[in-house]
């Protein structure tokens, strides 16, 4: 296992920058603020850790790409902004997330609001849920897997003719797998960041996935006919569970972090790191490194404490007596490093 340890000067030049102007608006932070942020860059912190890579097939040695600084997202031309105009996530659900129609809207509920308290600042709408025949998108069995596929592309296309005047972008979610190609095998999601639209799926977030008595396999003898969608009727959905909950949560907030032009992290432990598979996946924090961190406040502009407050207010709130408990046995560690997060800002704020 190999640590990627950085000097702590270069990581305080890598959140400063080195442009007078940034480093101006940096001194707009709070005292609190501007002591958590630098005292998170020191060894031995409480609350950032080094990166880890636990084998070649990680993501950093396995697909190297330039580290991305405060400064240079700041001054990328191409990267998104939300603005008045254009404050509104919007996620459409694609075909069912689970068995029953209640618990798809509960648990897109709970997606929904995870990711507004994440995005602080922003308003996150549900758009009505499709079947997978209303995006007309192609389909297949995977020869690998036989398990049902769905083109990724063609969702694009289809979230691009329904993406709302005010949006700041739009994503589309299923318990489909999806594939970009014939020649590839799958994929986990795809985006069009100058579109702002990307398009996930959680169906290999299944610990069953991969086992042999995956429930979601088809039988061999099934022939699928272009445009017959009769096939995704019935089909097979995972449980909604609590670590289910928690892989939907970080994919979905990792993939909006892109179309805001936040790229993969390689400073410290955080949520925009990229994963090759997903051990390495579940390796990854919940939440923003204080590198990336700034990125997005500078996108949306927040409080520190208020955003870290909306995330723990999410999981600890109790559902409302018609619906069920929200799974939020795998947050209970994001639970506490939310606590000691808010306990260090608070104790510089005295």
């Amino acid at each position: 296992m190999q640590c990627l340890e950085h000097p702590v000067e270069k990581l305080r030049s890598i959140l400063f920058s080195t442009r007078k102007d940034l480093i101006e608006a940096y001194e707009q932070y709070s005292q609190a603020e501007k002591r958590f942020l630098e005292g998170s860059l020191l060894p031995g912190s409480s609350v950032f850790t080094a990166i880890t890579i636990h084998s070649n097939s990680d993501w950093i040695p396995a697909h190297p790409e330039a580290p991305q600084d405060f400064q240079s997202f700041y001054s990328n031309p191409y990267r998104s902004t939300p603005d008045p105009g254009h404050k509104t996530i919007y996620i459409q659900t694609i075909g069912c997330l689970t068995d029953g129609a209640g618990i798809t809207e509960q648990y897109v509920e709970w997606l929904r609001e995870y990711c507004e308290a994440f995005y602080y600042g922003l308003r996150v709408k549900l758009l009505p849920a499709v079947t997978v025949a209303a995006t007309s998108c192609m389909f297949r069995v995977n020869s690998n897997t036989n398990n049902l596929q769905l083109h990724a592309g063609d969702l694009l296309t289809f979230l691009k003719k329904i993406k709302p005047k005010d949006a700041f972008c739009i994503v589309g979610i299923t318990m489909i797998d999806l594939y970009p190609k014939d020649s590839w095998n799958f994929v986990f999601g795809q985006a069009s960041l100058s579109e702002g639209m990307g398009v996930f799926s959680f169906a290999r977030y299944d610990d069953n996935f991969y086992t042999h008595n995956y429930a979601g396999k088809l039988k061999r003898t099934l022939k699928l006919k272009p445009g017959d969608y009769s096939v995704f009727q019935d089909y097979y959905t995972p449980p909604i569970n609590s670590t289910l909950l928690l892989r939907s949560c970080k994919t979905l907030t990792h993939e909006i972090g892109h179309i805001f032009g936040i790229k993969h992290c390689q400073w410290l432990q955080c949520v925009m790191q990229g994963s090759n598979h997903l051990e390495e996946s579940d390796r990854r924090p919940l939440d923003l490194c204080p590198i990336c961190l700034r990125k997005l406040q500078c996108a949306i502009g927040f409080k520190i404490a208020d955003r870290y407050k909306a995330l723990l207010q999410w999981i600890e709130k109790e559902s409302s007596a018609h619906q069920s408990d929200k799974p939020t046995e795998a947050f209970q560690d994001y639970r506490q490093w939310l606590c000691k997060c808010l306990s260090i800002l608070e104790a510089t704020n005295k």
